[in-house]
């Protein structure tokens, strides 16, 4: 199976290197070819739908030969039915771990895979719960790792992740970024 998805073309559109690591430990072969495009969406849709439609939104830039394949993604953090975008500074990373402590959110990742004449979107919804984190640990945290790049202002594989997070339901790839099984599944199913 995985040798003849290793035959066509897989591009990933995304810029982030967790998703490139990931999509990397599942022995596919690929090129990362991200193109930009404004990640808005109307403002009265459910917060649930908002990942899936960037990543169909993502794909739409994209025209795919007959041998290509482009997956693109997108993850949205959402708090007391609230979505928690990516902080624009320090302070702003400070106030959303704080939202979190010792709470339970959701984190839903959109995924659109793309061929020629054929396009499949899904996506996937994992709770986390956190901690009380304290504040000199969240200090630490937003001091010490880039938290910019990152939805909800963490990453569940960085320290405030090893730390912070008391349980987890669902797919923990899918809080990275990328939930491997059901896009290794669709993969193959092609």
């Amino acid at each position: 199976m995985l040798k003849n998805l290793n035959a066509k073309t897989i591009i990933l559109a995304s810029k982030s290197p967790r998703r490139r690591d990931l999509l990397s430990d599942l022995g596919i072969t690929f090129k990362v070819i991200a193109k930009p495009i404004k990640e808005d969406f109307p403002s009265e849709m459910n917060p649930h739908l908002i990942a899936e439609y960037l990543a169909n939104k993502k794909s739409s830039v994209f025209h795919p030969k007959s041998e290509e394949i482009i997956i693109t993604a997108d993850t949205v953090v959402i708090h007391n039915s609230k979505v928690l975008n990516k902080p624009k500074n320090k302070e702003e990373a400070k106030e959303i771990l704080n939202s979190l402590s010792g709470s339970t959110h959701e984190v839903v990742t959109g995924v659109c895979i793309f061929q020629e004449n054929n396009q499949f979107s899904f996506s996937e919804l994992t709770h986390v719960e956190f901690k009380a984190l304290s504040e000199w640990e969240i200090d630490y945290y937003v001091n010490n790792f880039n938290t910019s790049d990152k939805a909800g202002a963490y990453g569940i594989q960085d320290w405030i992740g090893k730390i912070g997070i008391k349980s987890i339901d669902g797919c923990y790839y899918n809080v990275m970024g990328l939930p491997l099984q059901t896009l290794y599944n669709c993969l193959i199913n092609l």
